[in-house]
């Protein structure tokens, strides 16, 4: 079964807690603190597997963890790292946080992706010792991992989308300019999935060439199988529109053409200025009259028009050239851009709680929604601060730190940033 979106929640691994040791050997007096770190959490990474060609396999498995960090222990020895969970997607999957429905990654090329960061290890006690404190009796827990609930969605890596009604004759074209094997039956939706197909021009020149299934009137709200399928149609940066000229089932070509293209700008409004070739079939079917009139039509509307009998090869070559002629002039398929996750969302979509403790005048704050603002905060960007700033204010944590007593200079530590307190 085709699947191209699937829903999934994702935690990245807990940090390990530090451990409370001290040094003991025989003849050595007070041999101090030695309490090693806990070990950073797991990753959750995305890859991108050219084997797999739909996201069915996350059909029955939607919770994925990384495993947690080993706590630290005695001798200063820190505790081990949790393994990076790896999730294998198909190319060209486009993966979004649910709630803000930000894009977090696109994964279309080799790069890989971590999703969810592992929470870091605690300090082991060794760290809290002071001129004044040389036996801590205290650690640092780890802190926990990311976790996000997300969307991935399949769009199709193509350079050329085929359009047009059922039975126009497009999984027949794309059969004979490629190496595809689509099934073709006289019915229709004979085509349930998208069908990609790598169109040879000579060495070291080709292009990819997807069948678009299931487009009639009425796609774009559900109908037929055209809203699962007309998303595929967006990173394409050619259109061929394939109408049955001879109009052999009834239909005008001329209005299929006009239906479709409502379709698309229903769905998207920048599918509208994407270039189009119009291709009418069934040449052999075809009156004069009924040649003339979409010729015509065709081109007084400023269309690049052929015609072709796909099945005896009839014009696809001429239709192909044309095809890899205005490719050369587009530009590259889309690409879609991360998009970021603002800190004021986070912070307001979650309970809103932290802790603030004080211990040896620092104010320690914990908070598990601050992680993410963390993980994604510039310490050299003005702006970034400033915008951290807000989200301290905005959630109450500088008011709670002043009725702890905080005065200007005292260290404020969140996780593993430290910074003075400034009024």
């Amino acid at each position: 079964m085709f699947v191209d979106i699937a829903k999934i929640k994702i935690k990245a691994g807990d940090g390990g807690n530090g451990a409370v040791s001290f040094h003991r050997e025989k003849y050595v007096a007070s041999g101090g603190p030695d309490g090693g770190d806990g070990g950073k959490g797991g990753d959750i990474v995305f890859k991108v597997d050219d084997n797999l060609a739909t996201l069915s396999d996350f059909r029955y498995k939607r919770k994925y963890k990384a495993p947690n960090g080993q706590p630290g222990s005695g001798g200063r020895r820190n505790g081990k790292k949790g393994e990076d969970l790896i999730i294998y997607v198909p190319r060209g999957t486009v993966i979004r946080e649910v709630q803000s429905g930000k894009i977090m990654a696109d994964m279309s090329d080799d790069d890989v992706f971590i999703a969810a960061k592992g929470g870091r290890g605690g300090w082991g006690n060794p760290h809290f010792a002071t001129p004044t404190r040389q036996a801590p009796r205290f650690a640092k827990n780890g802190a926990p991992g990311e976790e996000w609930e997300i969307t991935m969605e399949l769009k199709l890596l193509a350079d050329v989308g085929l359009l047009g009604f059922p039975n126009v004759g497009k999984s027949t074209f794309i059969s004979v300019v490629s190496e595809a094997k689509p099934i073709i039956a006289d019915y229709h939706f004979t085509t349930l999935t998208p069908v990609l197909g790598v169109v040879s021009m000579g060495e070291g020149n080709s292009f990819v060439m997807a069948d678009i299934p299931g487009l009639i009137e009425g796609a774009s709200d559900g109908v037929g199988l055209g809203h699962e399928f007309l998303k595929h149609v967006e990173r394409c940066r050619l259109l061929v529109h394939i109408i049955d000229v001879a109009g052999s089932e009834g239909r005008d070509p001329i209005s299929d053409f006009e239906k479709i293209n409502e379709e698309l700008v229903k769905f998207n409004p920048e599918l509208a200025e994407r270039e189009q070739i119009v291709v009418g079939n069934k040449l052999d079917l075809a009156s004069d009259e009924q040649l003339e009139r979409a010729e015509k039509y065709f081109k007084e509307n400023g269309y690049e028009y052929y015609t072709m009998c796909a099945p005896i090869l009839e014009g696809t070559q001429e239709i192909i050239n044309a095809v890899a002629k205005k490719l050369a002039t587009l530009p590259p398929i889309k690409r879609y851009e991360k998009e970021d996750i603002p800190a004021e969302f986070i912070a307001n979509n979650n309970t809103g709680k932290f802790t603030v403790t004080v211990d040896d005048g620092i104010y320690y704050v914990e908070a598990e929604w601050l992680l993410k603002i963390l993980s994604r905060l510039d310490l050299d960007d003005y702006e970034s601060l400033q915008y951290f700033q807000r989200v301290l204010h905005s959630s109450g944590i500088i008011d709670a730190l002043k009725e702890r007593g905080i005065e200007e200079g005292d260290t404020v530590s969140i996780y593993d940033l430290e910074f003075d307190y400034v009024s």
